[in-house]
C-alpha cells in the first residue's frame, strides 16, 4: 500500500507530538515534515509536495489560511485539511475559499483524522459534522443572491454538470465513476476541468456554487 505523504503545520508541540506518534503507528501515514509556522509550512510544502497537508489556522508569522492559499497557488495538486478549534464562520469560509478539501476539528477521534486525510489524497473532502451544518446553512443563506452571482455553471457540459450535481450531493469519486460508468481517471479530469470553468480552487467551493445555482 502506497504510504500517503504528509506534512503538519501545528505550533502545539504537545499536538506535534501527538501526530507525530499517531503517524508512526498508522502504516497508510508518511510524515514528511512537521512546521511550527506558516512560513515554514509553505517552504517545506515547496521542498517536499506532500499529498496532503494538515494546516492549523491560527500559527505565527504567517495564519494557517494564507498558507493554504499560497500552498495552492504553487502546487494545485497538495490537498489541504484544516486542522483546528472549533472557529467562527469566517474561519471555515475563508478555509475552503483559499482551497482547503477539508476542515476537521482536534476533538475529532484518530481514525476520523486518518479518514479526513485519506478523503484529501484522493481528491475528496471530510467536514467535521458540526462545520458541515454550518456549511449548508451558508449554502441556504447564499441561495437568495444566486442572481447577482455569474452564471459561470453555463460554462460547463452536460457531462461537467451532471458530475457537479453528484459532488454537491456529496459523492465520492469512485461513486461518480460507478453511476456514470466512467473510470475514476476520467473523473478527475472532469473535475479538474470543472473547478477550472468556475473558477474555485476546491470541490468544497464548487459544490457551493451547484447549490447556489439549484442544481441540489
Amino acid at each position: 500500500m502506497e504510504r500517503i505523504r504528509t506534512l503538519l503545520a501545528e505550533d502545539d508541540p504537545r499536538l506535534q507530538r501527538a501526530f507525530e506518534e499517531l503517524a508512526h503507528d498508522e502504516p497508510s501515514l508518511d510524515l514528511v515534515g512537521v512546521a511550527g509556522d506558516g512560513e515554514h509550512t509553505v517552504q517545506l510544502a515547496l521542498q517536499f509536495e506532500p499529498q496532503v497537508v494538515l494546516m492549523d489556522i491560527q500559527m505565527p508569522r504567517l495564519n494557517g489560511i494564507e498558507a493554504t492559499r499560497r500552498i495552492k497557488r504553487a502546487l494545485p495538486h497538495v490537498q489541504v485539511v484544516i486542522w483546528t478549534v472549533f472557529g467562527d464562520d469566517q474561519n471555515v469560509f475563508e478555509a475552503i475559499k483559499a482551497g482547503a478539501v477539508g476542515y476537521l476539528l482536534k476533538d475529532s477521534p484518530t481514525d476520523e483524522l486518518v479518514e479526513g486525510i485519506h478523503a484529501a489524497a484522493r481528491g475528496e473532502s471530510l467536514l467535521h459534522p458540526a462545520v458541515a451544518r454550518r456549511v449548508i446553512q451558508e449554502f441556504q443563506r447564499i441561495r437568495a443572491a444566486a442572481e447577482d452571482a455569474p452564471d459561470l455553471i453555463c460554462e460547463l457540459t452536460a457531462r461537467e454538470t451532471e458530475i457537479l450535481r453528484l459532488m454537491a450531493e456529496g459523492k465520492r469519486n469512485r461513486e461518480i465513476a460507478d453511476a456514470l460508468f466512467l473510470s475514476e481517471k476520467t473523473v478527475k479530469n472532469y473535475i479538474s476541468s470543472i473547478l477550472f470553468k468556475l473558477q474555485v480552487n476546491s470541490r468544497t467551493e464548487a459544490a457551493l456554487l451547484a447549490v447556489k445555482r439549484g442544481l441540489i
